[in-house]
């Protein structure tokens, strides 16, 4: 693409206005991913219904910082980047439809300032196009406007990869030929150290993971650049990271006692190839473990094969463009963020692999910008009709797909709720306890603590239970054809459709003992 500003990695600058390049940015450059932001918003407030409730992760998260109940067991390997970043409603607010307005909003903006940041490297049209295929999957909808971490990831490894390659884009340090130095230099380096701090604050790991192919390109920057990258590029994991590794010194026995119960709790990190349960976790599940049953249909599975041909394609185009490393960077970096997910755990989540969809989205887009223009004259009509055939179909696809996982997971998220009012109408009121199966969720729908004596999430014994319980309403929960706890099997018992409520006797009888 030989009239696009790629050309300022190749080095050498050419004569011509500055204005031509301001006004096509500010113009139509800018418009455009403000257009696909704006539409992204609007999808998920149309299609991830507002009233949808909170899932399970969501509920411990929103639970750390919350006026309406307290908080649940934070395990080993979550972060409270999403705590924080929720605070601002849930602290003052219960209303899960106010807080998920406040989400869509909120990620409609990152993905702007995130796909901004790449301006210079990659035409106008490049960037819209790209926002525009990772905002349409049906997994970036759907997480959108969820109180999770890996959408925010996603956004920090958009911003901090862009700034990267604009501070190493020439000699000067500069992304634009035409800006001035100080200005951009300064602030794309603050841009790097902010990227890396947001992935880090949400989810450390993935941040170092993701980081990984800067830390060695590194080695290839010459000249002031280097301490200064490192600097931005440490700093802003350190930064994002620093709370995650005091509070395993603090609360979980240190670092590395952390690391290994964050381990235990994922299954044990170690080589297993999830390829397939990523594949099995595209028909529209949430969480697959244990990945068993049938593949999606071809055609929900055909774009994760299509998506590393197109990678490819445009890594031969920025080649053949004398821009490799603006497509290569964002390539490895996706490559490392997926690999733990693909090739280190025994299960999948569709929403583990955002940050590698929005990194490859940009070559993608580039590809198929080249498909659409490469043609003589005569035959772009007919290749940019192909293109937006196929891109059509996959959009269709993916919407199918969503509309399956709302109505699922909003038919879950009422039958926690709807358990929820039936311990109220039993006495189990807040302040109250809940322990069992589900109890963690449903706790939060009740406005109740949570307790378990076992599993991931074991941080109660049975005697600081029994002891709860003659204070305050206590309830253990359990499949309908299930057993509760041993210590509760003498407790009254009420079915309520899946879910047997066994109820402490001090809280069936309404006393406080």
């Amino acid at each position: 693409m030989a009239n696009s500003s790629n050309v300022t990695l190749v080095g050498g600058r050419r004569p011509g206005p500055s204005a031509v390049v301001s006004t096509s940015w500010r113009g139509r450059g800018e418009l455009a991913l403000a257009a696909v932001a704006a539409l992204f918003t609007l999808a998920q407030l149309a299609l991830v219904r507002p009233g949808m409730g909170l899932g399970w992760d969501e509920t411990v998260y929103v639970s750390q910082i919350s006026a309406h109940a307290p908080p649940a067991f934070f395990s080993a390997p979550r972060a409270r980047g999403v705590s924080l970043l929720v605070a601002p409603i849930t602290s003052w607010s219960s209303s899960t439809p106010l807080l998920r307005v406040y989400l869509a909003l909120l990620s409609g903006l990152g993905l702007y300032l995130a796909l901004r940041v790449w301006r210079g490297l990659f035409p106008a049209r490049v960037l819209a196009l790209a926002g525009a295929l990772f905002a349409s999957l049906w997994v970036t909808v759907f997480y959108g406007p969820q109180a999770m971490p890996n959408y925010w990831v996603a956004i920090g490894a958009l911003i901090c990869v862009g700034c990267f390659l604009r501070v190493r884009a020439d000699r000067y340090g500069r992304a634009d030929r035409y800006a001035p130095a100080d200005r951009y230099d300064r602030a794309a380096l603050g841009g790097v150290g902010a990227g890396a701090a947001l992935m880090a604050w949400m989810r450390p790991t993935d941040a170092i993971w993701t980081a990984l192919p800067l830390l060695a390109l590194l080695a290839c920057v010459r000249g002031r650049r280097r301490p200064a990258l490192l600097t931005a590029l440490a700093v802003g994991l350190v930064a994002g990271a620093g709370e995650w590794v005091v509070e395993a010194y603090v609360s979980y026995g240190g670092l590395g006692q952390r690391l290994s119960d964050a381990s235990h709790i994922q299954g044990g990190l170690g080589w297993n190839i999830a390829v397939g349960d990523q594949l099995r976790s595209l028909g529209g599940r949430a969480l697959c473990r244990p990945c068993t049953g049938a593949m999606p249909d071809v055609a929900v599975m055909a774009w994760w094969f299509v998506l590393p041909l197109l990678a490819a394609l445009g890594l031969a185009v920025a080649v053949r463009a004398r821009r490799t490393a603006a497509t290569l960077v964002p390539l490895a970096c996706a490559t490392t963020a997926a690999v733990p997910y693909l090739f280190l755990i025994g299960y999948a989540a569709p929403r583990f692999l955002l940050p590698a969809y929005a990194l490859l989205a940009i070559p993608v887009a580039d590809a198929l910008v080249h498909l659409v223009i490469v043609p003589r004259r005569v035959w772009r009509p007919v290749a940019a009709a192909l293109v937006t055939l196929v891109l059509a179909g996959h959009l269709a696809v993916q919407y199918e797909v969503l509309e399956k996982a709302v109505d699922r997971t909003t038919a879950a998220h009422r039958g926690w709720a709807r358990t929820a009012g039936e311990l109220h109408r039993l006495g189990v009121r807040p302040p109250c306890l809940l322990t069992g199966s589900e109890a963690i969720p449903i706790a939060f729908y009740t406005g109740c603590s949570s307790a378990q004596t076992s599993g991931h999430n074991a941080n109660a014994t049975r005697a600081g239970i029994l002891r709860t319980a003659t204070r305050i309403p206590v309830a253990a929960l359990a499949p309908a054809n299930g057993s509760p706890p041993a210590y509760a099997r003498d407790w009254p018992s009420h079915r309520y459709g899946a879910v047997r409520i066994h109820v402490a006797p001090a809280a069936g009888e309404g006393g406080r003992g």
